[in-house]
């Protein structure tokens, strides 16, 4: 299923099978599999595959589990590089996916594996804020605990802002996590691998604070994939044969809930090796980050303004980027259509931001239902625009 699913993650689960009769009546793709045993099967061998076959990042046999190769800034990559080795080691993947002002903030990560992005995070949110990983894999599980105490002092707090919870994501509440709690939710490359994207989606939608947002970064496909691809175990934990078309997203946030996907960035996923073009055939890949809000039951609908940054995020002091065609120089009116407004006015960016609702006669800015990030990417190459890999680069391995 993914990687932060399933071992034993707690006593309910342990004791019956009710979960993988859910995920077999709900899934939101169609998935290779017909009876219980098929389920389990695909659950234990993504348990395996991450739990005891990938040793690190290097293991990987395609390059579709890493983050596109987005520089990240100084204040980022000073959180990561306080990570410690063992930690970093057991990561598979590259970059770090996280949305601008997360200080003090309440963080789950979704399928923390080893526990590298949540250490991250753990300096980024400050000894006031809060962070969650849940992960699946028992080994993965002990590998993060065993470095609570080091990342405390490391970062000079009094006590740990940092917890790990083995539980199905399908299932967050389930696994003792909290509704209406979180500010921000993040994932790096793994809702592809549970054939129940909807109940990830959902459980999301439940445990967010009304006003957070869900951002991450994952694998989608251009087209609907066949059975003979779902079936491929080893594409199937290299975060490939689980990909959703781009558009079933949107139609997913829509149906749960959240905001429409905005798109953050989108990098091709090339695959290389010649047995595993012959199981997809003409299938295309991207990797893309998208951010979906949850916006308050009761909200103000804006239709257009002017809206100026306060330049007041670490790190993002000259310009925030609210999605891959959006960017907002600080202290600079920018024009936006009602919709984006609505979002930075409802949810948890509100205060990082000036509005001026009086200009809104001369914003007229469009924005479509959906942008393929296929199609982005294309665009872009059309352009002559530098395309950023999803791969870190050679010396990763996960090329």
């Amino acid at each position: 299923m993914f990687k932060s699913d399933l071992q034993n993650c707690n006593s309910s689960f342990a004791k019956n099978t009710v979960i993988y009769n859910r995920i077999l009546d709900n899934c939101s793709i169609k998935v290779a599999v017909h009876t219980m045993a098929d389920a389990t099967e695909v659950l234990n061998n993504v348990k395996d595959y991450y739990g005891k076959v990938l040793q690190s990042s290097s293991d990987l046999k395609t390059q579709a589990c890493v983050t596109p190769g987005k520089a990240l800034n100084k204040y980022v990559t000073s959180a990561i590089s306080d990570v410690h080795p063992e930690v970093t080691a057991r990561y598979y993947g590259c970059g770090l996916v996280i949305p601008p002002g997360v200080q003090g903030a309440r963080v789950l990560d979704l399928g923390s594996g080893s526990g590298r992005d949540c250490y991250a995070l753990s300096k980024l949110v400050g000894k006031s804020g809060e962070v969650v990983g849940v992960d699946m894999t028992s080994e993965q599980i002990d590998v993060a605990n065993q470095y609570i105490q080091y990342h405390t002092e490391k970062f000079g707090y009094d006590k740990p802002n940092v917890s790990f919870v083995q539980g199905y994501i399908e299932s967050l509440v389930g696994a003792g996590l909290q509704p209406n709690y979180f500010d921000i939710i993040v994932s790096n490359c793994v809702v592809n691998l549970t054939p129940d994207k909807k109940a990830v989606l959902s459980e999301v939608y439940k445990v967010l604070k009304p006003g957070g947002e869900l951002y991450f970064s994952d694998v989608y496909a251009d087209t609907e994939l066949s059975d003979e691809i779902r079936k491929d175990k080893v594409l199937w934990g290299e975060c490939i044969s689980g990909a959703l078309h781009w558009s079933t997203l949107h139609s997913l946030a829509k149906e749960v809930g959240f905001s429409k996907p905005y798109l953050v960035t989108c990098s091709p996923i090339n695959i290389d090796r010649e047995d595993f073009k012959q199981v997809l055939g003409g299938a295309k890949f991207c990797s893309a980050t998208y951010r979906l809000f949850k916006l308050p039951e009761k909200y103000k609908k804006v239709s257009g303004g002017q809206v100026i940054y306060n330049g007041e995020i670490p790190g993002h002091e000259d310009t925030f980027q609210f999605d891959y065609k959006t960017e907002l120089v600080a202290g600079n009116p920018a024009c936006l259509s009602g919709e984006v407004v609505t979002v930075l006015s409802n949810t948890r960016l509100q205060e990082e931001f000036e509005f001026d609702p009086g200009a809104k006669e001369v914003c007229c800015v469009k924005i479509a239902e959906g942008e393929d990030p296929f199609s982005v990417i294309q665009e872009k190459e059309q352009r002559g625009e530098k395309i950023e890999s999803a791969c870190c680069g050679p010396k990763t391995g996960c090329c």
